[in-house]
């Protein structure tokens, strides 16, 4: 038996980087930690999220839900951003969801690696 298969833990949910669960939704925050460096990596782990969320425990899709709104919220963010970078407060507010993204990422890791839910996985704030 090889050991890069599926195994089941004591929830009976199967876990791996690519199924569904608990490792996988820290899998999408790595990457959009990693996004800040290398880009590209928070679109892999977007699309993870869209496709592993409604396949996991409850409380980890609160994870995927979190980690989705966390992507378009940041995007959203961004643009307003580079739109206020115009009359020169934008590039100072750039600075500001860039901590906000971090720190969103680093709360859904932190609860994830105690098995824990996100309270409030719809909220626009932190």
């Amino acid at each position: 038996m090889s050991n890069q298969e599926p195994q089941e833990n004591e929830q009976g949910e199967v876990s791996g980087w690519i199924e569904p669960g608990r490792q996988n939704a820290q899998l999408v925050y790595i990457l959009y930690l990693v996004s800040l460096a290398v880009g590209l990596t928070g679109l892999v782990g977007l699309v993870f999220a869209y496709i592993n969320r409604g396949s996991a425990a409850a409380w980890v899709d609160t994870h995927y839900t979190y980690a989705i709104r966390t992507f378009w919220i940041g995007i959203l963010y961004s643009i307003i951003c580079v739109l206020l970078a115009f009359i020169g407060i934008g590039f100072l507010l750039m600075f500001v969801v860039l901590i906000w993204f971090v720190i969103r990422c680093i709360k859904g890791l932190q609860a994830i690696t105690r098995n824990q839910p996100i309270d409030n996985p719809e909220t626009w704030t932190i």
